[in-house]
Formats: C-alpha cells, structure tokens, sequence
C-alpha cells in the first residue's frame, strides 16, 4: 500500500458538533495505512510506502504498524514536514464532520526515489490511492509504483479514495463533503486508469472518475479506458463487481450482499472493505467470496469508533462470515467484542519473569512515612533497570503501584518493561478498589502500557452474596479496562482460614469465566506440590475453552522461601500456559527489612534483591 498516514483523533461524545466535542481518542489513520492493517489482521504480509514527520505523532503511527504486523521498512521520516492529523466526529447516522490538518504534511511529500523495486518484485499486488495522484510528486511515485509492478507481475489496485477537500475543491475546513464535481480531477483520474487491473469506489467516486452522476454512464466510460475490474461499494447494500462489459443497471452486474447490521460509523469502513476485498484475492478466491470478506470487514468498521482499530482479526472474520451475529448493533454482541479484543492485542509478550514491588499495607507495617516507602520502591525500580540492561534477552517485568510508587512507575517508563498496577484496597474483602467511587474516572489517566492487577480474595465454597458482590466489582473494573483499552491481570488467592485443594484455584478462574470476565492475564498460586501436573492440566482446559487467546498464567510467590519457589518456576515453565512469574517479598523481603530499619543502605539493599531476582530468573527454564 502507498500514500496517506496520519493520526485521527476522533470524538468521544457521540451526537455532538466538532465544535462542541470535549475530548479526543487517538488512532492511526490515513487510507492506505490502514488498509494495511486491515490486510495485516487478516494474516497478509503488508508493508507501507509513506512519509511521516520528525514528531512524536509520527513516531506513533510507525510503533502502531509494527505492533499491527505492516512492515515500515518503506516509512520514512521527513525532516522537513509534520505528521498529517485529522479530527472526526460522528455526528449521527448520516454526518460524520472530520477536518484534515494535511498542510504540507509529511506523506504528501512522496516522490519516485521512496519507491523500491525489490519491494515492489515481491509484491503479489501493489494498491495506490486517488488522492496521491493529485499532486505532481506523488503522482510521479505512484505511477513509478504501477510500472513496476507491471514488470514484476504484480497486480495494479487503485482505491480511489475521493475527497474533494483533498484535491483543493472545498474550504480547507470542509472535510465532510463527499462529492463536487471537477473535470480537472476526472482528466487526472481518467489518464491513469489504463495502468490498472483493480478499481475500487463509492458510486460517488466513481462519478469522479467518469465524470457523470449516472454510475452505469461512468462505469461504461471508463471501461473505454480500461480493462480492469471495476468494484463499486454501495454502502448497507454490499457491492457490484464489473469484469466485463457493463450493463445497463447496476443490479445486473455481480451483486454481493452486505450484512444488516447499524451503521454507527462510516468513517474507514472503505478502508476495512479493501482490506479483506485484497486478502481474498490474493488467496486466489474468486470475486463473490472475496466481496463477502469484505462486506464483512466493512460491517465490522461501520459498528465501532475508530477506522483500523476496529477492524477484525481472521478468526473474528471467519466467526462471524461462519456463524453470524444475533445482534442488530455488532458491537454489542459480547462473544465477537471479546474476540475483538483477545485477538487483536498489539504487544506481543515473551514470557515475563516479573519483580512484584506493588505492595502497600506490608510495607506500611515497616513505616509509617510515604516518602521513605516510596524512595525504597525507587530502588526497586533501578534493580529491575539495571538488570534488563545486563539480560537484554530476557522480558523482566514490574508490578508497581501508583498510590507510593508514582515515582518509581515513573523510573520504569520508556525501558521496554512489561508493567501492571494494582487497583484494590490491600487485603479487601469483599473486594474495593482505589481510586474513588468511578474506577473508570480512575483508568481514564492511565498509560495503555501499564495493565491493571487486580487482587482478590475469594474461594469457591464462600457464600452466594459475597461471590455476587465480588463479580459485580470485577465487571465494573473489567467494563473500564475496555473502555480505556488496557488489559487486565487478575490475581486471585483463596483466603488464608480456607481449605486450599487442588481444584480450589480452577474453581474460582471458572467463576469469574461464567460471570463474562476474561482476564487477559491470570495471576496465580503455584499448585500444591505433588498435584502440578493435574493442576496445571486443569488450568489449561479451562482457559483453552473460555478464552484460548488469553496471554497466560505468571505464578506468584506469597513469600515462600527461595529454594521452595525455585522448584515451582522451573516446574511452571513447563506449562505453555505459563508465561513467567511476578514475585516480590522473595526478592524483597528481607533487603526492606533491614533497609526500613537502617541495618544496610541503599547499594547493599539493591546488592541483596538483585542477587535474588537473578536467582529467579536463573530458575526460569525457557
């Protein structure tokens, strides 16, 4: 794909004027970008041919291509332009205000020499984009685009992406306008479609390129000027697909329905609809089946904010191309939100082997003095700093509160560390958490890296009110973890009057399973000695038939000795399920004891977790 990226920011409140919206989501943006994404998501190897600017927004959209599988090898960075940004709005069903911030913006300054032949050789097809053939530089680089893959064998796509705001036709704070008539933009459109198999558009669009408001009158001049196959959107109605000659109605061409469903948000549901039209070619099926994914990515983008967030990962599309959806309004339909979600995930964890430094009322029994509690969580932060410096190989983690460890979740930003924070009151039960009455006010200010951990106290035998106060706590805090797009690590032990068996932990995972909290990631006590391999078996069946896309288990330590939880690492790593350990009062126990009481200073405590930690992580057999 090649031309437009850009960073949307889209509107929170819905049914509200641009004017009157008070705060923005961010997602990437821009048509071939995330067409590319789209096509990522569905197992195609994409790649980008584009400009971003020398800024943190460029920054991000490149992060965001390579968390999404695109190759940005072809990105470049142009030090002599800004990032492109949008704001969009969705007003109703049928307005959707955006503004294009495109001012010499960094893509528009694509020129032929940021085209590589060798990328273009291993293409199987190479999509271009209307709206960078209006410009002199960026006609030149897609039309470089289209000769090569002419020579290489690769097919010659066009998305034709209309807008008039784009090509200079309207105020330049007029982005929501589809349509104004240009014989300029139609002579330009017109003179390129000879290098093309694939043409692909909104009936408007192609009104644009013919050079009529009659569809059929457009579609037949065109097909003067080409050869290629002609695939016209039509919104909730599907599309038509023209590989011949064209008929004398729309309905006579290859009519492929669409999914009835709400429309929520038109905004890059062309986009989603590109995505899965090129996976399906490319898997050599044929135009009916091809469209029908497309449709499909198209209802998926059309039923949620954003443009390629909301895109479907394959095993979505293929759930719902399968089974369909009960559900008017997709994005209520619970079991595709959750696979949405579950297999969409950006980051990609190897196993984790974590220093649990969140603790608070066993750290308060030692002091009384926030400040110090907090200087001391600093010096945990700069053990788990310096030892990932030496074990670059190694994912090393933290779990960090934010209530007396601001400073230190501070410290640890920015060095490639997997990160959670706890939000319950300590040893709360039923559970409470921090944060206010609102946990999703709370989340609201959290950094999407940082997973919520959530601790709670529970055992299958407890009493019927108790277990429904606790699930009610945990769907709340579940329902703002999506809001706010942060995963969720829960951790949960059995009180320490009750009877632990071997099925006490399976039990209360598949509590929390039947009240439709999925946890993306299970914090949990090692099994019993002498059980493990039944435990773990049973952990691995339940997790596999409620959410087999669940990033996994890291074990926890509850201050066993350090021989005793050795043993339970190395035993763990043997699970696929595992993906690591977060343990703290092992490693930090007895360093903050002496520390709090000023028996060693700063270096000896940090020489004595250090010394520990690598012990553990020594211990991980992976």
């Amino acid at each position: 794909m090649m031309g437009r990226a850009g960073v949307d920011l889209y509107g929170d409140q819905i049914g509200a004027r641009l004017e009157d919206i008070t705060s923005f989501s961010k997602y990437i943006g821009g048509s071939p970008t995330n067409t590319a994404i789209g096509a990522a998501r569905l197992g195609k190897k994409t790649a980008l041919i584009s400009r971003v600017g020398p800024d943190a927004m460029g920054n991000f959209i490149r992060e965001e291509l390579i968390r999404e599988g695109v190759d940005v090898s072809w990105v470049k960075t142009d030090v002599s332009a800004m990032t492109a940004l949008v704001l969009l709005g969705i007003r109703d069903d049928q307005q959707f205000p955006l503004v294009f911030f495109r001012e010499n913006c960094a893509d528009m300054k694509l020129c032929e020499t940021d085209v590589d032949e060798e990328l273009i050789a291993q293409a199987k097809c190479v999509v271009t984009s209307g709206t960078h053939f209006s410009t002199h530089s960026t006609k030149a680089a897609s039309l470089h685009a289209l000769h090569l893959a002419k020579k290489h064998g690769a097919e010659r796509w066009i998305d034709l992406d209309y807008r008039p705001v784009l090509w200079g036709l309207t105020e330049k704070g007029d982005g929501e306008t589809r349509f104004i008539a240009s014989e300029g933009v139609t002579a330009h459109l017109q003179e390129i479609m000879g290098y093309l198999d694939v043409v692909v558009g909104t009936e408007e669009e192609f009104h644009i390129a013919g050079g009529s408001t009659n569809t059929i009158e457009c579609l037949k001049t065109l097909r003067h000027l080409t050869s290629a196959t002609f695939i016209v959107k039509l919104g909730a109605m599907g599309c038509a697909v023209f590989e011949d000659d064209i008929p004398s109605t729309i309905d006579q061409g290859l009519i492929v329905e669409g999914f009835p469903i709400e429309v929520f948000n038109v905004l890059g549901a062309g986009d989603a609809f590109m995505g899965g039209l090129v996976t399906g070619r490319m898997e050599e099926r044929t135009w009916a089946e091809s469209c029908r994914m497309a449709n499909a990515c198209g209802a998926f983008a059309v039923s949620r904010h954003a443009c390629a967030p909301s895109y479907p990962s394959r095993v979505e599309l293929d759930t719902f191309l399968a089974k369909g959806s009960a559900y008017f309004r997709l994005r209520e339909d619970a079991s595709l939100e959750q696979l949405h979600w579950s297999s969409t995930r950006q980051n990609t964890w190897g196993d984790v082997l974590a220093f649990a430094f969140d603790h608070r009322s066993q750290l308060e029994a030692l002091s009384d003095d926030a400040s110090k509690i907090a200087d001391f969580k600093n010096l945990c932060a700069e053990v788990l700093i310096e030892l990932q410096a030496e074990l670059p190989t190694k994912q090393l983690g933290a779990l960090c509160d934010r209530r007396l460890g601001q400073g230190a979740l501070f410290k640890l930003a920015g060095h490639d560390l997997w990160l959670a924070s706890p939000v319950e009151w300590p040893s709360s039960r039923p559970l409470e958490l921090e944060g206010g009455e609102s946990i999703a006010s709370y989340l609201k200010e959290w950094p999407r890296e940082i997973a919520v951990k959530c601790l709670f106290f529970a055992h299958p035998d407890d009493d019927a009110s108790l277990w429904s106060q606790q699930i009610a706590v945990l769907k709340e805090l579940s329902k703002a973890c999506r809001t706010w797009r942060l995963e969720l690590l829960l951790e949960v032990i059995p009180p320490k009057d009750s009877t632990h068996t071997s099925t006490t932990t399976r039990d209360n995972m598949k509590r929390v399973y039947e009240a439709g909290v999925y946890p993306d990631w299970w914090k949990l006590p090692s099994p019993i000695l002498g059980q493990e391999d039944k435990t773990w078996s049973s952990w691995n069946a339940l997790v596999s038939e409620h959410d087999p896309h669940c990033r996994g288990i890291v074990i926890l330590g509850l201050d066993a000795p350090i021989t005793e939880l050795k043993k339970a690492i190395k035993c763990a790593g043997d699970q696929p399920l595992c993906q690591g350990f977060a343990v703290g009062r092992t490693i930090f126990g007895d360093a903050a004891k002496r520390w709090f009481d000023g028996a060693i200073g700063d270096e000896e405590a940090k020489a004595d977790m250090m010394l520990k930690y690598r012990e553990l992580i020594d211990a991980w057999p992976r």
